[in-house]
């Protein structure tokens, strides 16, 4: 007479459960949802330590895991992570490294047999070989563990992968993120912001000139 109401509860506790699970995976989404993320990121190391990474969700099928380069060079730490088996707030000490080394984060796509980095332009082979354009397979923006607040994760850098190969993917940039701590970011500027700064500065030297020769003709 009891099992009819213990299996009505189950799925209910099931659905309670993966509600949660989607929600962690989406605590920071990606802004541009189908666009190409055009800013870029370089990593460094924030001071001298262990660089602690920490698992914030997942929306991949693909099964994956992570892995640092510092100064180019794949840690003795290796690759743990996997997003088919991590729990939120797991997390993964990657290894020692030297105030302002080099940092770049490595997903390695079990299910391809591949790896897509942090840095775009050693994402060239991972895409399709007719694809044009940026490689870049990350969105980073800061943790500032209040809003939102993913379990007991610390503020630090949080780190968003794509791991759908260009140009067949659909730029969510939320197949596999995670938070690091001891890890200094900056952007650069999309290249069409370089192209309108340098056109400005082209059209303010342009009107200097002008102004300088209309000067020096009235002193003649």
């Amino acid at each position: 007479m009891h099992v009819p109401k213990l299996l009505s509860v189950a799925p209910a506790v099931a659905v309670l459960i993966v509600g949660v699970q989607a929600a962690y995976a989406d605590a920071i989404p990606y802004p541009d949802i189908g666009m190409l993320n055009p800013v870029t990121y370089a990593f460094t190391a924030a001071s001298a330590g262990p660089v602690i990474a920490y698992f914030a969700g997942s929306t991949a099928s693909y099964e994956n895991k992570l892995g640092m380069l510092d100064n180019g060079v794949l840690t003795a730490s290796g690759f743990g992570l996997d997003d088919h088996t991590s729990s939120i707030g797991q997390s993964f000490n990657l290894g020692t490294v030297n105030a302002g080394d080099s940092l770049v984060f490595v997903l390695d796509n079990l299910t391809l047999g591949m790896d897509a980095y942090s840095l775009p332009s050693l994402n060239v082979s991972y895409d399709s070989a007719a694809y044009i354009g940026s490689h870049n397979h990350i969105y980073s923006t800061s943790y500032t563990a209040t809003s939102p607040i993913l379990d007991s994760i610390p503020r630090g850098t949080f780190v968003a992968f794509e791991d759908l190969q260009f140009p067949s993917s659909d730029f969510n940039y939320n197949d596999e993120d995670f938070v690091f701590v001891n890890v200094a970011a900056s952007t650069n500027p999309e290249p069409s912001t370089i192209i309108l700064l340098g056109a400005g500065l082209l059209l303010v030297g342009g009107a200097w000139m002008r102004k300088f020769r209309y000067i020096d003709a009235r002193k003649l």
